[in-house]
């Protein structure tokens, strides 16, 4: 097995076994994630800033069970930084993720898919980032482009901006940023009512309704990722499926276009996206509304 050293940051940061394949269908290896990651972080870097990062690690490759770890092991280097914040359970030291040092480190650990907070560090109880996860129930991705065209639709006509992901995975994040005026509680009432009423209006399609057995073939606008704790897959994350598809910031336009995919983008693909289209989740915080508006408008 063979060690890839990446001079990054000031620091040469070492990934052991680059040659060992993760994504056996398409022979993707450790060296080739770690490359991808390092040539996309300064696109994805800002959008990792001061959010707390879960880890999905995936030590043996895909095609063997991985895990989530929120805690950061006491092997991790001492460059990488780290805050604790408070849990259920009392506390838990997470890592940030500010340089391309610490994505190419992160693959060195088996982490195929970092996630981040929708809260940073500094405000944990405050977030900045509401997120509406359209989640299909079968494989027609046009009734998930459907009902995230009356989701957009919706928020336009109350003037909240939106921007919009694949998830590299069956769906849609439709994503609304916050000033931080406001916690989860009142914010989580808005977004589960939001979701609501747009199941309402599109009853054959659109549902709320957890249960599997209870959503038929309809997409599920899931709202619970408005608490703390939650976390969204991170913007140009890989996902551990085959082909190596890449959770995705994208135009509305892209979003709702014939025979787009969850899964058009991945990691041979997004490199070359980036270098011919500004990232759509560039200005982001620009469009940022004002969470206590949210609460105080009309429903």
């Amino acid at each position: 097995m063979t060690v890839a050293r990446f001079d990054l940051d000031g620091r040469v940061v070492e990934v052991s076994k680059a040659d060992k394949v993760l994504f056996a269908a398409d022979g993707i290896t450790k060296g080739d994630l770690a490359r991808y990651y390092r040539k996309i972080a300064a696109t994805a870097l800002p959008h990792y800033r001061d959010r707390p990062l879960t880890m999905q690690r995936f030590p043996d490759g895909i095609d063997r069970a991985g895990f989530f770890q929120k805690h950061v092991p006491d092997h991790f280097p001492g460059w990488i930084e780290r805050r604790d914040l408070p849990s259920k359970a009392g506390t838990v030291c997470h890592m940030l993720a500010h340089s391309a040092a610490a994505l190419v480190y992160l693959v060195d650990q088996g982490c195929i898919t970092p996630h981040l907070g929708v809260a940073r560090v500094d405000l944990p109880d405050r977030p900045d980032r509401l997120v509406f996860d359209l989640d299909p129930s079968d494989n027609d991705f046009a009734k998930v482009q459907e009902v995230a065209g009356a989701l957009r639709d919706a928020l336009d006509r109350r003037g909240i901006p939106s921007f919009v992901q694949t998830t590299g995975s069956r769906g849609l994040h439709v994503v609304i940023p916050l000033r931080r005026t406001a916690g989860f509680a009142p914010l989580r009432a808005f977004m589960r009512g939001f979701a609501q009423r747009i199941a309402d209006a599109h009853p054959d399609i659109a549902t709320t309704e957890q249960r599997k057995l209870a959503r038929g073939d309809r997409v599920l606008i899931d709202t619970f990722r408005t608490a703390a704790g939650q976390t969204f897959a991170a913007p140009y994350a890989v996902r551990a499926r085959p082909g190596a598809p890449v959770a995705t910031p994208i135009r509305w336009d892209e979003a709702l276009a014939p025979g787009m995919s969850p899964r058009k983008y991945d990691i041979h693909s997004i490199p070359r996206r980036l270098g011919q289209i500004d990232d759509p989740w560039g200005d982001i915080d620009k469009s940022a509304i004002d969470a206590q508006r949210l609460i105080d408008g009309p429903g």
